[in-house]
């Protein structure tokens, strides 16, 4: 196992690593677009999750929210 600093990568190098996403954040009543669940409202927001209510069903979704945006 290899330790110590990080690797530098240059500028040209394909093999840069990918940039972190910010991780949006959700408030109560916030209006959202589930690509599984489709639309919903979040009804709870924790450290680590949000309840959404989809109509039928209330889904716990799990942060990074990479499938659910603001609608």
């Amino acid at each position: 196992m290899r330790s110590g600093p990080a690797r530098r990568h240059l500028a040209s190098s394909p093999f840069k690593p990918q940039p972190e996403l910010p991780i949006e954040t959700f408030a109560v009543d916030d209006r959202v677009s589930h690509d599984t669940y489709g639309l919903g409202r979040v009804v709870g927001v924790d450290a680590y999750a949000v309840t959404v209510d989809f109509g039928a069903q209330q889904v716990r979704v799990a942060s990074p929210f990479r499938k659910m945006e603001k609608f």
